[in-house]
């Protein structure tokens, strides 16, 4: 009789949207590999439904800059200690951690407390942003799952345990299951159709979409017969931008829960720099990137930043890693037809620069095609599956052989400890 495989605990600590959905199809993986596997943590709904146990959902708090990590620092140190007591209490086989920099070291140093090996999947773009923090990574990370090609490199170069395994955002497109009816309804509209995506999260909402409307009202005026459709994430978010469409009276539609559907219909978009870039990518649509923040954390950047450009697709598509040259994306540049969605990392109004990318490619029909096809060039050499079967397959191989860590144990303070038979007792004082 074939014994069956021994329970694996995995601890998960994911605290992005789109991290919730990289968890779940990883957990849906591991399962599938390993039938005795008991997924707990922190994420959300997407990996509850994938039979993930959540301690909290993180994903409501998925914040960003200094002031507003500051206001939830209390939650952070809340979450962190409970997950300190699971990894005492439980002590789980392994900590997998997906993006969601700065809460997750804290994640990382207890587990490494406690004797826990710890996997980072789709890991921070450190290399872009923050070098100094690889010592981090080196030093509280056994093994790094890369998303990007050159990660591994840059990763092993500095010292960290690093495998790529590709990036889980194309295993997600593949599968995705579209709304016929829905595709059905629009494509009885007028044809032409410019998406904005205006992020997942609430701050890059509020932050950018008033540019993106400034930016469809001089597109519109110079292309009538072209309309808009925003794609918004959550209900909230909707209810944001409608004030904002009510307030310059603009006739732009409003969907949640549509994103691939209008990024199928849409003739080209415009975005929130992020991971969407990537599904923009998969769609082949040309787009005009946008990344609006405040003048001091603009100011702020350019002391945290270490690459040209902040959109993967631009990165993937030119190759510069290790630029010297750091300023901006400008339109004007030599090389700016390697930059395949303009983009723009700005403290300003860029609506004008914005709708002229847009007016180009609804008003010149060779324009549009010849990115589409640079487009589709990038995706055909990139843009491959499989990311969450390997990491699985990785993380499986790494932790199903290793021997079930002993508790720690939970002494009362001040008592004397003796081994009795392999076994401790406490003795009190």
């Amino acid at each position: 009789m074939t014994p069956s495989p021994k329970l694996l605990k995995i601890f998960f600590s994911v605290g992005e949207p789109s991290g919730d959905l990289h968890g779940a199809n990883l957990i849906r993986q591991l399962r599938r590999r390993h039938g005795r596997l008991e997924a707990v943590g922190y994420g959300g709904p997407k990996m509850a439904q994938a039979g993930c146990r959540l301690h909290a959902d993180l994903t409501v708090l998925a914040v960003m800059w200094f002031r507003r990590v500051l206001l939830n620092l209390h939650k952070f140190w809340d979450l962190a200690g409970r997950a300190d007591r699971y990894f005492r209490h439980h002590k789980p086989d392994a900590v997998v951690l997906i993006d969601y920099p700065g809460f997750n070291w804290w994640i990382a140093w207890r587990a490494k407390v406690h004797g826990i090996p710890v996997f980072y999947y789709t890991p921070p773009q450190i290399w872009s942003w923050a070098r100094w923090r690889v010592k981090k990574m080196r030093r509280l990370v056994d093994h790094v799952l890369c998303s990007l090609p050159f990660e591994e490199k840059w990763f092993r170069d500095h010292g960290c345990n690093a495998t790529f395994v590709g990036h889980p955002f194309f295993d997600e497109v593949r599968r995705q299951q579209y709304d016929e009816r829905f595709l059905l309804e629009q494509q009885s509209r007028p044809p032409r159709l410019v998406t904005i995506l205006p992020g997942s999260r609430t701050q890059e909402v509020a932050h950018n979409v008033k540019w993106f409307l400034k930016a469809a009202a001089l597109v519109q005026a110079e292309v009538p017969d072209v309309r808009f459709a925003v794609a918004a994430f959550k209900a909230h978010q909707a209810e944001m931008v409608r004030r904002e469409v009510e307030a310059v009276g603009l006739p732009i539609e409003i969907h949640v829960g549509k994103t691939p559907e209008l990024m199928r219909l849409a003739d080209c978009c415009m975005a929130v720099s992020g991971s969407v870039s990537l599904e923009l990518l998969h769609h082949v649509k040309p787009t005009v990137i946008l990344y609006w923040i405040s003048r001091p954390a603009y100011f702020a950047q350019r002391f945290f930043r270490k690459v040209k450009y902040i959109t993967l697709v631009n990165l993937l598509s030119t190759g510069e890693l290790y630029a010297e040259d750091l300023t901006p994306f400008n339109p004007s540049q030599d090389d700016a037809e390697k930059v395949l969605f303009p983009e723009y990392l700005t403290c300003e109004d860029k609506s004008v620069q914005i709708a002229s990318h847009v007016i180009e490619w609804l008003t010149d029909p060779s324009k549009r095609q010849s990115r589409v096809a640079e487009l589709a060039r990038l995706k055909a050499e990139v843009a491959h599956g499989g990311a969450s079967s390997r990491a699985a397959e990785y993380i499986l191989e790494t932790v199903a052989d290793r021997p079930t860590p002993a508790l720690r144990p939970h002494f009362i303070p001040g008592a004397r400890v003796e081994v009795v038979s392999g076994q401790s007792s406490e003795v009190s004082q």
